[in-house]
């Protein structure tokens, strides 16, 4: 993105923010909704205080849909879209109509003052594109967007470079405990499921530019896009745009968007797990955790409150004063949701020194014990509500910020007034329902704990509390 496009952002963020601000306070932030005839959903937030668009799109391409001994094969095809074009199909018009390398795409994007982003997590894939909204400078960066997500040419000599690239990244985060712990606990807490499948060499010597391309047929469709459109435009321009990016893709089979085959749920644990790495670190790293809820559940609200609580609200919250603050045993202790498409997980991660890793770990589980029990109290809730409510105008104040929160409404089938409702929802939650969702989504009896760090051995307490232990060999960094 060019300077100007950068000053014209900053300049302009806090009239944004007032702006977006007093329209949350004082009257309803509309999103508009309409369904194309390629079956694409449009979300539409007319924010006129900018000369900007921004746009993302995202499809059911994620993770989840990867097939069973190709892990990474969804983000890696995200990260393969820029690196070259393929000559414009169809007779189709275009500024852009040769084939393109990574190079020459890079400086398309420079002249323009634009940009689009390719991107893969568990659920989904999406591309994001910004450019102001000045008709030629917008009518040229759609028109290769749409280059990029219709025309991608999966350029086999380029893979070959990045799959070296990414094997020496994954040998590398061999040599780093905090990684060496998540790849632990993923598959702990998930089981089979494809959220806790990780990338690893053999995954990734597996995966061609054919399974590229063959993915890439499959889910990026247009009928199956959720468009969302925050910016200076109105609703006939943004319908135009949404169009015109989907435009060069090719029409499904038959004519007919085929439903994606269903992903089976995630199982919840039968049985605690501790999972004992040793590794030569300064210090152990500790995960715990469990399969959490659906960003669908009705409880996502008193689960929102209750974790902000528990360890999401930093030096305010449980876990830091019980494992920081009172006893000295991390520096830092967290914990967070991560609902989806399926069960996210709850996890509550810590680092602390090797000779206080196994109290560290029986005070927060303790702590977790505890609230689920016991839930949170009144003044912990007022503290909660207060610190929330008045923080949302933060949640949406650039047009980036306002697009993630469309974009999560347009994914999740939100109500389209969510935005609107959402201080009201906050401040209705009680203690009591806090309390109750905790006591059905989490059974601390049933957690996974990984620590990863110098070897120690059990304490009495751990051998007759019914944990599987699992002690692991050293690992050898750079193995």
């Amino acid at each position: 993105m060019n300077l100007p496009v950068l000053h014209t952002l900053r300049s302009s963020a806090f009239g944004l923010l007032l702006t977006l601000g007093s329209a949350v306070a004082f009257a309803a932030l509309p999103i508009q909704h309409w369904t194309q005839s390629s079956g694409a959903r449009i979300y539409l937030v007319e924010s006129h205080s900018l000369p900007m668009v921004d746009v993302q799109i995202d499809f059911d391409a994620g993770g989840r849909r990867n097939p069973l001994g190709k892990a990474g094969l969804a983000s890696l095809t995200a990260g393969h879209i820029d690196k070259g074009l393929r000559p414009a199909q169809g007779g189709r018009a275009s500024a852009y109509p040769q084939a393109m390398d990574e190079n020459q795409i890079g400086e398309a994007w420079a002249d323009l003052g634009a940009g689009l982003n390719e991107g893969g997590s568990s659920d989904k894939m999406s591309f994001s594109l910004r450019s102001l909204s000045e008709p030629d400078i917008l009518a040229r960066a759609v028109d290769l967007a749409s280059r990029h997500i219709g025309e991608p040419a999966f350029p086999a000599d380029i893979w070959l470079r990045e799959r070296e690239r990414v094997a020496a990244s994954i040998r590398e985060s061999n040599t780093r405990p905090a990684s060496i712990a998540e790849k632990a606990w993923l598959p702990a807490v998930y089981g089979g499921h494809p959220y806790g499948w990780e990338i690893t060499e053999q995954t990734l010597a597996a995966i061609s530019v054919e399974d590229m391309r063959a993915f890439y047929a499959t889910h990026i469709q247009a009928c199956r896009a959720r468009v969302s459109i925050v910016g200076a435009l109105t609703r006939a321009q943004a319908d135009s745009v949404a169009a015109s990016l989907l435009a060069r893709l090719p029409a499904p089979p038959n004519g007919r968007c085929e439903s994606l085959p269903l992903v089976a749920e995630i199982q919840p644990l039968q049985a605690p797990l501790l999972r004992e790495i040793t590794f030569p670190s300064a210090q152990s790293h500790v995960l715990i955790g469990q399969p959490g809820y659906k960003r669908s559940d009705p409880d996502f609200f008193p689960m929102l409150l209750g974790n902000y609580i528990l360890g999401g609200g930093g030096f305010v919250s449980r876990l830091t004063q019980e494992v920081r603050e009172r006893r000295g045993l991390s520096y830092s202790v967290y914990s967070y949701f991560a609902p989806g498409m399926h069960a996210g997980a709850f996890t509550l991660g810590l680092q602390t020194r090797p000779d206080q890793a196994r109290q560290a770990v029986q005070v927060a589980r303790e702590v977790v014990s505890r609230f689920v029990a016991d839930g949170p109290t009144e003044a912990e809730m007022q503290a909660v509500k207060d610190n929330l409510i008045g923080g949302f105008a933060l949640r949406i104040d650039s047009n980036r910020k306002l697009l993630d929160q469309v974009a999560a409404i347009a994914w999740h089938e939100l109500p389209l007034d969510y935005l609107d409702t959402w201080t009201q929802r906050v401040r209705a939650v009680t203690q009591g329902q806090v309390r109750d969702a905790f006591r059905r989504k989490l059974q601390p009896d049933r957690m996974v704990t990984v620590t990863v760090g110098p070897a120690a051995a059990p304490t009495a307490q751990e051998r007759t509390g019914g944990l599987l232990v699992l002690t692991v060999p050293a690992l050898v960094p750079g193995s």
